[in-house]
């Protein structure tokens, strides 16, 4: 149904019994931002190694089209259909069906199967088609692997249901926090000890993004889904990263920052940044560790006149407070953003800095804007408010409001001794350059659950942080890098990973590698070898 409102089209959609408005403009965003931020590493699998399948080649026990009968009170099978091989995708039955109430679901099942099972995670505010080409590539890299393969769309739909909007139903509201991952591994587990007449060896997530939260939470809540679970880029903190979303914005309204100016508070963070670890290589290696300061070191305008080429007072006020972070009451509320992603970086066929689209967006609203209006309207205080206005959002009094909402999606509990102590392994991965989701709030994680669980942490759970590297992959770092099979290595020979090796392409060609370090050691120059190759480095403590 479609509506004209103030001189621009509306469409309305009925949304679990009530109707509700959207902006044509903000569905369309939502459908690409659903598109945009199915943020899996596409570089799983790409060093495995057919000897850790140990000669294991198990077949079905079971007619791929008799899966249909498993149909239950929980859970309905709606296909199961044999694909024949084509091209290096092997053979293998597809399951398709809804888990009670809305959870759809997708199991591959390879006729020469590795008795592994393989889940990955979702994007953003989920609900995608689990047919489209990026999580179809996802599925197809683990099958040929061997491994039985599962996904889910959290419980909705998002072409009816776009962003948050399907929180209204709280139902959903949990689905999509927690719960239809575990139902769907629970699930994908019976229907593969029916079809091959035995249990899974052993079991494992891989997701980014709202996918490295939901391998969070597949550890704290239910620890005995997953024997070892890849987390890239962890929205961890959905609550504290909305309230930076509004912080960004206020300051960036109050001065905006035109898009070319970008381009000089990057030449000035690199003058001043890049050479802080010794090596001068076009990567801030650990923000943390340059003091840049935009008062000191940026072109201040004269007389407070705005220029092309300066900043003027406003402006260097609203640098400050991005790189400060939210505050409520003068103290801070979230992690200030990292310098180093305001470079000009490849993303999706073109060059931009990387604050653009996430902090920034010329002529157009953010992502960050898109994603924390549909957070406050739909979830952030249990009672939908369609028409809540961000700016109302009080930095004093209403942190607090978020309390319960923290409780359902924030996957922060340091507590993670049930999954240690039944072997559980994790490997986690964040960009230094990430501007969708704050890298500093991995670290802070991390760092909290080994002054929790003591120095053996790092015998469980190992975080690698990429310099340069943007939102789960892209930007200037090496962004290309197999996690998984370091994981199952770890989890399966015992061998816990002391680096991982990584690549950078350029309009594909390798341009540099260079190995990824278990935090908090960092690659080091040797001092001679060429500096774009990985044995020129070596893992040390900073």
């Amino acid at each position: 149904m479609f509506k004209i409102e103030s001189g621009q089209l509306h469409i309305l959609l009925r949304v679990s019994g009530r109707l509700f408005i959207f902006p044509a403009l903000l569905l369309v965003a939502a459908f690409a931002l659903a598109s945009s931020a199915q943020a899996q590493n596409g570089s799983q699998f790409t060093s495995w190694k057919s000897s850790l399948n140990d000669g294991a080649a198990f077949k079905p026990k079971s007619d791929c089209s008799a899966l249909v009968s498993l149909t239950g009170y929980e859970f309905s099978i709606e296909t199961a259909a044999l694909v024949q091989a084509t091209g290096d995708l092997p053979e293998h039955c597809r399951v398709t069906g809804q888990i009670l109430p809305e959870i759809r679901f997708e199991l591959s099942l390879p006729a020469s199967w590795n008795n592994r099972f393989y889940m990955f995670g979702n994007g953003g505010y989920a609900g995608e088609n689990l047919a489209s080409p990026l999580r179809a590539g996802s599925r197809n890299r683990a099958l040929k692997a061997g491994f039985a393969v599962a996904q889910t769309n959290t419980g909705h739909d998002a072409a009816i249901e776009p962003l948050g909007s399907f929180a209204v139903d709280r139902q959903k509201l949990l689905d999509y926090a927690w719960r239809a991952v575990h139902v769907t591994a629970e699930t994908s587990k019976r229907i593969i000890q029916t079809y091959y007449g035995r249990a899974a060896s052993r079991s494992y997530f891989d997701g980014c993004s709202t996918g490295g939260r939901q391998g969070l939470m597949s550890a704290q809540r239910f620890p005995d889904d997953f024997d070892g679970v890849v987390v890239g880029a962890p929205v961890l903190d959905f609550s504290g990263t909305m309230m930076s979303y509004i912080s960004n914005a206020r300051a960036l309204e109050a001065a905006p920052i035109p898009p070319e100016k970008l381009k000089i508070i990057a030449e000035r963070v690199y003058a001043k940044c890049d050479g802080a670890d010794g090596l001068v290589d076009a990567l801030v290696a650990d923000p943390r560790r340059c003091r840049f300061d935009p008062s000191k070191d940026l072109p201040i305008c004269s007389n407070d006149a705005d220029g092309r080429d300066c900043f003027t007072a406003a402006q260097i006020r609203a640098l400050e407070a991005i790189y400060r972070g939210a505050q409520s009451g003068g103290k801070p509320l979230f992690f200030g953003q990292p310098v180093g992603a305001e470079i000009e970086m490849p993303a999706q066929g073109r060059v931009r800095s990387g604050w653009s689209g996430w902090i920034i967006a010329p002529g157009g609203r953010t992502i960050s804007a898109a994603f924390s209006e549909t957070f406050f309207r739909y979830m952030a205080f249990g009672k939908p408010d369609p028409n809540y206005d961000l700016k109302s959002f009080n930095f004093e009094s209403d942190p607090a409001r978020l309390e319960s909402i923290s409780g359902i999606l924030d996957a922060t509990n340091t507590d993670l001794s049930r999954f240690k102590a039944r072997g559980g392994r994790i490997i986690m991965y964040f960009g230094w350059a990430d501007t969708a989701l704050n890298p500093l709030m991995g670290i802070d994680y991390y760092e909290k659950v080994g002054a929790r669980m003591g120095g053996s942490t790092e015998d469980f759970f190992r975080l690698f942080m990429i310099p340069g590297m943007a939102h789960c992959r892209g930007g200037v770092g090496t962004d290309e890098f197999d996690a998984l099979t370091p994981l199952v290595e770890w989890v399966e020979k015992g061998v816990a990973p002391d680096h991982i090796q990584a690549s950078q392409r350029r309009g594909g060609k390798l341009v540099r590698t260079r190995p990824l370090c278990p935090y908090p050691q960092v690659a080091k120059y040797k001092g001679t070898g060429r500096a774009d190759t990985a044995q020129s480095f070596v893992c040390v403590k900073p």
